[in-house]
């Protein structure tokens, strides 16, 4: 059964109703999301994030014969899945320290006061009679 606490990188079994795939967890990644565990899924080339109580029943540990096979397999594309993945992660971890001490907004700057409109009225009103004849 699959049991991290022993192994730094463990290499196992996910069985699924879609078939069987061989895994690897890594306890120097960093940290999921709560209740989730990252794995990388050699069928699909990529580091995911599964539920931990879904996959965790799932997960088989591999017998010698079957490890040494996978470990060497799978090995080197497990490798660089996981410095993409650091990389990435260490992009983000930057990503929100610099949006922490970004710079204060400007103000945004005030409206000017809309100028006076003078009242012509009255001077209006006598130029238009003129033009019209009765």
């Amino acid at each position: 059964m699959y049991n991290t606490a022993k192994k730094q990188v463990w290499f196992g079994e996910l069985r699924t109703a879609r078939g069987t795939s061989v895994v690897v967890h890594d306890n120097q990644l960093p940290d999921a999301s709560p209740g989730r565990i990252y794995l990388f899924n050699t069928q699909r080339n990529a580091i995911i994030e599964y539920v931990e109580d879904i996959v965790k029943v799932n997960l088989h540990d591999l017998d010698g014969a079957a490890l040494a096979a996978a470990q060497d397999e799978f090995g080197a594309a497990w490798k660089a899945a996981r410095d993409v993945f650091m990389q990435k992660h260490r992009n983000l971890e930057e990503l929100e320290a610099n949006a922490q001490v970004a710079p204060a907004r400007k103000a945004k700057p005030q409206a000017e006061p809309e100028a006076e409109i003078e009242d012509l009225g009255d001077d209006f009103d006598d130029d238009w009679s003129d033009d019209f004849d009765d």
